[in-house]
């Protein structure tokens, strides 16, 4: 996996990712300022600038709470193309997957503009300052809490009153859930893999289970929690199902959880967010040890557009 060491570009990792007894492990962002009113990064319009990916779901996550709040015309947006190369993620040179902001062809154009010189894996999201000309973040919950907190001063997603259950369910869906697809997908024994897709599915079913008795994960209207959760769902029948060897069940077989995805995509702005074909193209893109052939499946057919019978909202 490409990689930056000290500000350079090295296609090879010279220290590629552990496996603990074939467990996937994942690396940690490193790149984690923040946006504050009283800060070097104020929350101010036209001033920032996001790369992202379509099939990237710590990606979509920003671009959720982006579309949620309506920053879309405060933030801006660079679109990789679906599938990584050698160089990491890429743009074109022109139309809905180049970079207009730095004329960057490939991501870590952009991390070489960093200092002090960047060490890491080539990650998106990117939050950039037009201003400073340097990476804010490329830790997605953060992103997420900062336009959250910082751009919303209703603070919608993240009230008050509901941190603390918001903060319990962020944590066991990214354990579980949204890091959990991943660790059955990229595990190398049998044991690794069977532990994390037993946690998946018990996971999946607790959340069911709540759904059954409330309409969103903490309380009546959707906050961060939500939020979190939704790209992996969105993800789940066309490429996790397959693709990470994660079907115990499809989405579409639990009737809550099925009819509380259906809600979240009607909610204003969140259908243009989701692009199942692309999912499909990053996730069977061709892997020697999960799709060497690189075929990518022409199904399943998800009918998002379904009517559901629970109503979403952010406000009270």
């Amino acid at each position: 996996m490409a990689v930056m060491i000290d500000g350079t570009f090295h296609i090879d990792d010279p220290a590629p990712q552990s496996y603990l007894q074939g467990a996937y492990e994942r690396a940690a962002s490193t790149l984690r300022n923040w946006v504050t009113q009283d800060g070097l990064f104020p929350p101010v319009s036209d001033r920032y600038h996001l790369f992202v990916a379509w099939n990237c779901p710590w990606a979509h996550r920003v671009l959720l709470a982006r579309a949620l709040l309506g920053l879309d015309g405060i933030i801006s947006a660079s679109y990789a193309m679906p599938r990584r190369t050698a160089e990491g993620w890429v743009f074109d040179t022109s139309g809905e997957f180049s970079d207009a902001e730095l004329g960057a062809t490939a991501l870590h154009q952009v991390y070489a503009r960093q200092t002090p010189a960047y060490t890491g894996r080539l990650t998106v999201p990117v939050l950039w300052d037009r201003k400073t000309s340097q990476i804010v973040s490329n830790e997605s919950a953060d992103i997420v809490r900062m336009l959250a907190t910082e751009f919303d001063p209703a603070q919608l997603l993240y009230p008050n009153e509901r941190r603390d259950d918001i903060d319990r369910w962020n944590t066991l869906i990214h354990s579980r859930v949204n890091n959990g697809v991943y660790r059955a997908g990229f595990a190398r024994t049998q044991q690794a893999y069977n532990s994390a897709v037993l946690e998946l599915f018990e996971t999946l079913d607790r959340i069911e289970d709540h759904l059954g008795r409330q309409t969103c994960l903490a309380g009546d209207h959707v906050t961060e929690a939500d939020l979190r959760l939704f790209p992996t769902l969105a993800r789940f029948d066309v490429a996790y199902h397959y693709a990470f060897k994660c079907n115990i069940r499809k989405l579409s077989d639990y009737p809550n959880l099925w009819d509380y995805a259906r809600a979240f995509y009607a909610l204003p702005g969140v259908a243009a967010t989701v692009w199942p074909e692309i999912y499909k193209q990053g996730y069977f893109s061709q892997s020697e040890l999960r799709n060497p052939l690189g075929i990518v499946p022409m199904g399943p057919e998800v009918d998002w557009t379904a009517p559901s019978q629970r109503q979403l909202s952010l406000h009270p």
